[in-house]
């Protein structure tokens, strides 16, 4: 068996929200499970309001003023918010470079098919990177190589 000595990189959460009692500030703006809004409030108020309904408090945005929160279950909400950037990760098109390599003596046929091969990749909207490697006394034409 094989073994890799590598260090494993440790799973970090996507986002870390703040629920309940973890919610720090002094004021929140308070949106309920039909996402109507019900107006700026003291946290104490929102979190027994979301104990009285049996759900969660749970801080949205964090970053505006006051904080926004929302009653939920946090859950379903967080497998949603984790949905939902998978989503997005599978829509992003990632480029890749693709490398051709040629030589200082390609003959024409060969240099017409990797033409072809890197208008191809070019065509798929990846990047080409040509490559011309020089061996012995082809490195001292540099020019012709250029």
């Amino acid at each position: 068996m094989r073994r890799s000595y590598y260090a494993r990189k440790p799973v970090q959460p996507l986002v870390n929200y703040k629920i309940n009692h973890q919610i720090t500030a002094p004021e929140v703006r308070v949106i309920d499970e039909a996402e109507n809004n019900i107006g700026v409030m003291p946290t104490s108020q929102a979190l027994a309001l979301a104990r009285e309904k049996g759900l969660d408090l749970m801080e949205v945005s964090p970053k505006a003023q006051p904080p926004v929160v929302r009653f939920g279950r946090y859950g379903q909400f967080k497998y949603e918010q984790e949905k939902k950037i998978k989503q997005q990760k599978t829509k992003q098109k990632k480029v890749e470079v693709k490398g051709i390599r040629l030589s200082f003596r390609i003959g024409a046929h060969d240099l017409e098919v990797r033409k072809e091969q890197a208008l191809k990749f070019l065509a798929n909207r990846d990047k080409v990177r040509i490559e011309l490697p020089l061996s012995g006394r082809e490195r001292q034409f540099k020019d012709k190589g250029k």
